[in-house]
């Protein structure tokens, strides 16, 4: 991710995803279901031009920090996001609902 770009990451709950924006630009997106104080992500992307630059590590971190604030919980059904819990545990051990799935 480069410094010069200006990277943000909001929630879209009408859309059900978070999304990653590069100057305004949507990049990409963590998509989820939401029911009863559970987030399910279900698909991580990042659109190809924007490829290489650490905005799917961003949009993660960055998720999951909103679903931490909100109280929720997390079942990270998504590979990616799955992947990143694991590598940062004990991180985010705390939102797990249920343990991540193999």
């Amino acid at each position: 991710m480069t410094g010069e770009n200006q990277v943000t990451v909001t929630d879209d709950p009408e859309k059900s995803r978070f999304e990653v924006r590069v100057d305004g630009a949507l990049a990409g997106f963590a998509a989820y279901e939401k029911e009863s104080g559970v987030v399910t992500f279900v698909h991580t992307r990042v659109f190809d031009e924007y490829e290489g630059r650490g905005l799917a590590a961003h949009l993660a971190k960055s998720a999951l920090g909103m679903v931490r604030e909100a109280g929720d919980k997390i079942v990270p059904m998504c590979p990616y996001i799955r992947s990143y819990v694991r590598k940062h545990a004990p991180e985010y051990d705390d939102l797990l609902r249920v343990p991540a799935v193999d």
